[in-house]
Order: structure tokens, then C-alpha cells, then sequence
């Protein structure tokens, strides 16, 4: 399948789980896909101290079928991603068909223990800016690519769809920001042509989570010994299919400012996770969790 052959894709915070999925996803449908992120080979490791980077994004992305482009960029830094745009300009015509803003790296600095006076001011303000301040830097600079050519697709990457409270104070502030930039970009881009939505996966078996469990993705039904809720968790690969999908979707704008699933694009394309299977989060939630997982806290 080849439905994005020709279109450029820029996935920032693609160095690892939902990014990268997203990454290879548009891959397999032919798109040039920029990776881009602050982990990489000859750089070294970001503060996250994962070993996965850019570049192995990349491969992934060109083995899948596309053609994959790793760029080292620091998202906070206007400088940084001013370059970037500029490369993607000079590179590609002009051309950003899909911008994925998915730079996080915060959980080391998410509080679960306190209540928001009890925490550290400088690391909570800290996580709402590289969650958020990074989002809007780098579609400060990218998404005029898309207005000049009077089309294009941002998805910002969040965790749930719901309005419930996610269990910390600067989390649940990130995650319903994210959402937020996704329909205020809506409300600004609509007349430009331009698509702007945001996408939760579910579950999420990221190679971090899988480490959490110590397990492999051979063997990650081993995990449920754990969690329970881990046997309706979700592959990468699955949200970066369900964005794939969206992206090669010509009516996609009747989704613009919507706070969008990986579950729920998965009732309205046909895509499957890695596995071949169809996880759904929703249904799994909603009989799991029928007043919301912090209920009761």
C-alpha cells in the first residue's frame, strides 16, 4: 500500500514509541518521513537516557517502504527548528503534507504521589513547557509550508479523549493542553485548508513500558501477571497506523479540532496492530473503569 507516496511527513519526538510508530506507519504508505528528536548516534542520549534514536527511526521508516530522514533537533530551540523548517523547505519544494507533534520525555518529571502545592514549582512549570511550548514552537515554523500550499494534516499526540482528571496536576495540564493546541490550530488553519486533530493511543506497549514489565514483544501477554489492563494494550504501530489512515484520508477535515483515538479510527478505517489483531481501549476502559480510573483516589 502506497497511499501517501509523494507526501512529506515531519514527526517530531519520533525517536521512540507513539513517534515512531507513526514514523514507520507512514512509511509503509510511501511517505518521506523527516524524524526528528534530540537521541541519536552521533549526539548522544537526550535526558530520557533511552537507547533508542532518530536514525534507527529512520531505518525503520525506509525499510517499511518509505523514505526515511533523521534530523537532530531540540524543540524547545526556536533556532532549532527554524533550521529544520528551512531544510524541509529547501529539500521537499515547499512541501509538509503531515506534521506529528509528538515531543513529550516527560515522565521522569511527572509527580503521582501529591497534590499540585506539595510539588516541585520548577519541575511541574519545566513539564508544561517541553509538553507544550515545544508543540507550538515547531508549528510555529512548520505548519506555513502547509498554509502556503493551502493543505496539509497536524496531529498532536495526547493521552485520552476524556475530561476527567488524569492523576497529576501538571500531567492532566500537558495531556488537555495538547488537545487544546489541537483546536485552536483547527479554528486558525480551517480556512487555509489545513487539518488539525489530536490522537490518543491506548495502551500503549512502548519499548520503555515493555522494559517496565520485562518483557519482550515476544512474550508481552506475561506482562498481565502485572496489570490486568495490559492485555488490551496496543503496539506503537497501532496509532501510527490509525494516523496513516487519517492522513491518506481525503474527507479528513470532517474530524478538524476534534480530540481523536487510536481505537475509535480503528472503527472508521481498517487497519490492524502488528499483530494482526484489533485492540480496543475504549471498550476495554469503559467495563474496566465505568467512572474513570481515578474515581476513587
Amino acid at each position: 500500500m502506497t497511499k501517501l507516496a509523494g507526501e512529506v511527513a515531519l514527526v517530531a519526538g519520533g525517536t521512540r514509541g507513539a513517534g515512531r510508530g507513526i514514523a514507520v506507519a507512514l512509511g509503509e504508505q510511501g511517505a518521506t518521513v523527516y524524524v526528528t528528536g534530540r537521541s541519536s548516534r552521533t549526539a548522544g542520549r537526550s535526558p530520557m537516557d533511552r537507547p533508542e534514536t532518530i536514525e534507527e527511526t529512520a531505518e525503520l521508516v525506509t525499510a517499511a517502504g518509505g523514505v526515511g530522514i533523521s534530523v537532530r533537533t531540540d524543540h524547545s530551540d526556536h533556532a532549532s527548528v527554524a533550521a529544520l523548517a528551512a531544510r524541509v523547505n529547501d529539500e521537499q519544494a515547499g512541501r509538509l503534507d503531515i506534521l506529528v507533534n509528538d515531543v513529550w520525555g516527560g515522565d521522569p518529571m511527572v509527580d503521582w504521589e501529591h497534590p499540585f502545592w506539595e510539588q516541585e514549582l520548577d519541575t511541574g512549570i519545566g513539564l508544561l513547557r517541553q509538553a507544550l511550548e515545544t508543540h507550538i514552537i515547531t508549528s510555529h515554523h512548520l505548519v506555513p509550508l502547509m498554509v502556503a500550499r493551502g493543505s496539509g494534516l497536524v496531529v498532536e499526540i495526547t493521552d485520552g479523549v476524556e475530561t476527567r482528571y488524569r492523576g497529576s496536576f501538571y500531567y492532566d495540564l500537558a495531556k488537555a493542553g495538547v488537545i487544546r493546541l489541537a483546536v485552536a490550530q483547527a479554528g486558525d488553519l480551517k480556512k487555509h485548508g489545513v487539518t488539525a486533530v489530536a490522537v490518543t493511543p491506548g495502551f500503549l506497549r512502548s519499548e520503555a513500558m515493555l522494559d517496565h514489565f520485562g518483557v519482550t514483544e515476544a512474550n508481552w501477554r506475561d506482562g498481565v501477571a502485572t496489570d490486568k489492563d495490559f492485555i488490551a494494550s496496543e503496539t506503537p504501530l497501532f496509532v501510527g497506523r490509525a494516523v496513516a489512515s487519517l492522513a491518506a484520508d481525503p474527507d479528513r477535515a470532517r474530524f478538524t479540532g476534534q480530540a481523536l483515538s487510536s481505537w475509535g479510527l480503528s472503527d472508521e478505517y481498517p487497519f490492524v496492530d502488528r499483530d494482526g489483531t484489533r485492540p480496543h481501549w475504549g471498550r476495554h476502559y469503559a467495563t474496566a473503569y465505568p467512572n474513570g480510573f481515578f474515581a476513587d483516589d
